[in-house]
This record gives C-alpha cells, structure tokens and sequence, in this order.
C-alpha cells in the first residue's frame, strides 16, 4: 500500500513556491508508525547525509536503529515528540524540525554555542531614535559620515522600490555598513533583490540542486543562480557587511551572494549557514516535518550549511561593550574611512 504525501517547498527560503506528490509507504498512527515515517521521509528526501557523513561521522541507518530501541507501545506523546526531536538533532541541521501542537523540536546548537557577538541595547548607540525604517530594515547616516543599514529578518517582503528609498537617502554616505547580526532569514527572494542592490551586472550568485531520487546520493547537476542588476538605485562605494553566527538560511545565502563583490567586505564572525531549500512533509499523527531537500552552493560549488566565514574576523570584546561599543561596528567604519 502507498499513500500521496505533498512535499511543500517552505517559500521563506525558496525563489518560488513549488510542490511535488510523491508515494511512500503507509505508516499507522503508533510511536512506531509515527518514528519510520520520520525516519524514512528523512532517509528519502533529505539531501545532506553524505557530507553529514563527511563532517560528523553521521551514521543513518545506525540512528535508525538506535532510536527504533527507545520506542514502546505505551509511551505518550509526549515521550513520542523528545524521542524523534533526539532523532532528528543527529542531523545537525537547523532547518530540520518537528512541530507539534504544543512544541517545536529543533537544532539550535548552530548559533547557542557560540558568542552572540550582538547586542540591540548597544545597537541603539548608533541608531538613536530617529533612525528611519523600511519593511523591517532600520536605517541612517552615523556621525562618521557612514551609512548604516540593519537587516533584522527577510521575512518582509520588499521590493526594488523600498531599497531604492534606503539607498536614495544615504547617497551622501562615505561607505555602507549592512548589518545582518541575528537575520535568521526568510524570503529568499528579498535576500536576493538586496544583494543585486551591489551589482552593475549580471552576476554568479551559487548554485541550486534538488533531489531526483530516494538515494542519498540522487541529486540533480547544479543550476547556476544569476543575479541582476537592481532597476532602482544601486550602491557604487564601499560596503562591510556584518555577520554572526545567527546569520543563517537565506540571510547566509545573502552573504553568499556578496562575498567576493568588487567593494564588498564581510566582517565579524562566522555565519550560521543552513543552504538547504526547506520541504515540509507530515506525520501519521499530523506532526509537521521540515528538512533540507534542495542544495544550494557558492559560485567555487561549496557548500555553505555550516558557515561563511568573514573576509575579516572580528568579535565583540567585554571591554568595548561596558564602554557602549560595538568592536564590529567600530572596526567596520575604520576600514571604510581608511578606504
């Protein structure tokens, strides 16, 4: 027996919505039924096993095994729900999770083990509270003379004419900082119309590649990701872009895109990757899934799931943050003086 699962493109991280039937194996709504399910959906669809193999001697079917010998036929769902968040935190990944009517299972362990190397209550130092804001991206020029750009989220939605507007008001600005501290990440589509803000002609942006069977290995040859210029206007002086290790999924795929750019330097820490188009999948018992299913690589086809790092590393020291410093931001507008 087989049913039809839709497999939804999550569109937060995605160019464009797109969904696909596939069948599978019918699973009953047990914590055993529930557990293959989540196991063999993974096993079928997700698209990093071998570099996890590579990076962290991740083992699939030994997980398997392993979690299959913690299940009874009278645990509750609650129980059910830690066992397969155990399962799915293997993979490491923080675009895999498992959601629930009463939690999210999840890896946060990409960016809780590192130094935040962010701070909003020093951020306003520098933003005062005159700074004008567009769709979520807070703006304005520093006493410095430097432009200074905060891209919290991309989960708005903006378009050539908001960037046009954030880029019309600083064109007195000597050089530009975009901040994307703590940008966990959101549409893919606005991540991309910001990075063509930077761009005078069609560019190499990475590589895209989406799974074409259930082997781990059944992916497609990569796709090339062009970047076009911006029709609004576009940024022609020198731009640092910070980053920390709460950079992560398209706000990495951002960074992706700039790093390299003639007047683009990354600066700060390393970011938090997940290069993994997101698909959704549920479960017997009505459990949300969401994995990594499409690929996606920089313009040398590296993957990039666990981090960009920095043109120039810098963290934010105790010393400049009892002073009411930002190290990043103070480093940033040096080297943009100094240019």
């Amino acid at each position: 027996m087989h049913r039809f699962v839709t497999l939804v493109v999550i569109v937060a991280v995605s160019l464009t919505a797109l969904s696909s039937c596939v069948t599978e194996d019918t699973y009953d709504n047990t914590p055993s039924g529930n557990l293959e399910a989540l196991w063999h959906t993974l096993d079928e669809h997700y698209c990093f096993f071998s570099y996890k193999e590579q990076e962290s001697g991740l083992r699939w079917d030994s997980v398997h095994e392993a979690y299959r010998a913690k299940l009874s036929p009278s645990m509750t769902q609650v129980d059910l729900f830690e066992v397969c968040t155990e399962m799915i935190r293997e993979l490491r990944d923080g675009h895999v999770n498992l959601t629930s009517s009463y939690n999210v299972g999840r890896y946060w362990d990409w960016y809780e083990r590192y130094p935040a190397n962010f701070s909003d209550s020093i951020q306003r130092n520098y933003l005062h509270t005159d700074y004008y804001i567009t769709q979520g991206i807070k703006y304005r020029l520093l006493e410095s003379g430097i432009g200074y750009v905060y891209c919290p989220s991309f989960d708005p939605a903006f378009g050539q004419g908001n960037l046009s507007s954030i880029f019309s008001h600083l064109a007195a600005a000597k050089g530009l900082i975009l901040d994307v501290r703590n940008n966990e990440g959101g549409l893919l589509t606005s991540a991309q119309a910001l990075a063509e803000c930077f761009i005078n002609d069609k560019t190499l942006g990475g590589y895209i590649a989406h799974k074409t069977g259930p082997g781990h290995d059944d992916i497609s040859s990569p796709r090339a990701i062009t970047l076009t210029p911006a029709e609004g206007v576009r940024w022609q002086r020198q731009v640092v872009v910070l980053t920390n290790r709460r950079c992560f999924s398209a706000a990495n795929s951002l960074v992706m895109y700039l790093k390299g750019l003639p007047r683009v330097t990354v600066m700060g820490a390393r970011t938090g990757g997940g290069c993994g188009m997101p698909f959704s999948s549920e479960l017997p018992n009505g459990w949300l899934l969401r994995f990594s299913a499409c690929p996606m690589y920089d313009r040398n086809m590296q993957l990039t799931e666990s981090g960009i790092d920095p043109d120039i590393a810098v963290d934010m020291t105790s010393a400049d943050m009892q002073r009411g410093k930002d190290t990043m931001i103070e480093a940033a507008i040096q080297l943009l003086l100094s240019q």
